[in-house]
């Protein structure tokens, strides 16, 4: 059984990503949408009106308008959400699988999860242990971090690989001229920020400059077309790579299974407990939009009242899994996977000097390799083990500013 994340993330075609992997050749492929998401009723919401101007780094005098405009989400949700809304969570989806397992007539199935997936696999095997027998967990939530704390550590993530990419700039300063050392490199990119603030470059900002060198900076084969692009930037040079935000085809209603998932945990209703957070943000993780982790979200005025608290995870009568995480994950910070594996007594594979997010099937063949031999033969991983991730550009590749436009569609965990 596959889940591909989300919350929200539609499964039923899964299977047929899978379809010549080696796992197919032994496995029946289930994919399923989960409740509230495509073929299932779907949960839909009304769109909010929309406040505040985007902004990576706003003011303090803003903040009341972000708290604002997640009030008037949530309250969209409720008006349009039904009765269902209450209905849809973590839980209540693992007891889906629990009835498709029925279904087919299986006494035990096999579970495959990517980000969010693995909570709800965790959960599964917490509430059906008996049920359970090989489970892999990609890019794990973390198990004491639902849900707020799991949004606040993209941020930290997104950061982290900012650092480690103006590292790498800085001991290339006769390459790319931003700098010899990374405090420097920092200071090109601040400088960049700054001017955009002043005088945006074809009709982009300095919010979308943040967005582009925080979500970029995951992916290490790209790291030489950022630094390209900010020194373009820096010369007041035109840079392609800012043509990075497409226009978003705006509708009615909008999903609202994320929206609502996320809120079976408590979340702080003190605006305030934002406030000071969102100050912190705003200066430590600019980059990738990072405010916006810390900022008032549709949970803090939470409408509903779950009907249960989140499942307690734990491993008790189901074998041993593989849990696998990137160093460089910014959906789910790598913290979350060493966690999970503590939490749930499984191995742990460690993918080096990576900053994607869904490692298995994604071409890290250290990876297929591993997941294939638990998956096809049930010959555990070591107990921590590692694999590399994609390699860093060599210093004599070429670098353009282009290629990193693909990276900023990345989803909350998703």
């Amino acid at each position: 059984m596959l889940n591909p994340g989300g919350p929200g993330g539609a499964g039923l075609t899964l299977p047929a990503f899978f379809a010549r992997s080696a796992p197919a050749a032994v496995y029946d492929l289930i994919g399923f949408d989960p409740r509230g998401v495509g073929a299932s009723t779907a949960l839909n919401c009304r769109k909010a009106p929309v406040f505040t101007i985007t902004d990576s780094r706003p003011a303090d005098a803003d903040f009341p308008k972000w708290a604002a405009e997640a009030r008037a989400a949530e309250d969209a949700c409720r008006r349009s959400g039904g009765g269902i809304r209450a209905h849809i969570n973590t839980a209540n989806t693992a007891r889906d699988m629990e009835v498709i397992r029925i279904v087919l007539g299986e006494q035990k199935i096999n579970f495959l999860g990517y980000s969010y997936g693995t909570y709800l696999g965790a959960v599964y095997g917490s509430l059906f242990p008996d049920r359970l027998d090989r489970s892999v967990l990609d890019s794990s939530v973390h198990p004491d971090w639902v849900w707020r704390e799991q949004v606040k550590g993209q941020a930290v993530a997104t950061r982290r690989n900012v650092d480690a990419w103006s590292e790498w700039v800085a001991a290339r300063d006769p390459k790319f001229h931003l700098g010899k050392t990374a405090a420097e490199v920092i200071a090109s990119v601040e400088r960049v920020a700054a001017r955009l603030v002043a005088q945006p470059i074809g009709g982009h900002t300095r919010t979308a400059f943040d967005a582009a060198v925080g979500t970029g900076a995951r992916f290490r084969p790209l790291w030489g077309e950022i630094a390209t692009a900010v020194r373009r930037l820096d010369t007041a040079a035109p840079a392609t790579a800012l043509h990075l935000l497409a226009d978003v085809q705006q509708t009615e209603l909008v999903p609202g299974v994320f929206n609502t998932v996320v809120c079976e945990a408590d979340w702080p209703t003190d605006l305030e407990t934002y406030y000071e957070d969102m100050r912190v943000f705003r200066e430590r993780y600019p980059y990738g939009f990072g405010v916006a982790r810390a900022a008032p979200a549709t949970c803090t005025f939470r409408s509903f009242t779950p009907p249960e608290p989140p499942v307690q995870l734990r491993r008790e009568g189901y074998p041993i899994g593989v849990v696998v995480q990137a160093e460089g994950d910014t959906q789910t910070q790598y913290e979350s996977g060493p966690a999970m594996a503590a939490r749930l007594g499984h191995s742990l594979i460690t993918v080096v000097d990576e900053g994607k997010h869904g490692l298995y099937g994604s071409g890290n063949r250290c990876v297929t390799t591993a997941v294939d031999r638990y998956l096809v033969d049930g010959v555990l991983p070591d107990s921590h083990s590692t694999c590399p991730g994609d390699p860093r550009p060599s210093d004599d590749a070429p670098a353009n500013a282009q290629s990193f436009v693909d990276s900023l569609r990345v989803g909350p965990l998703h």
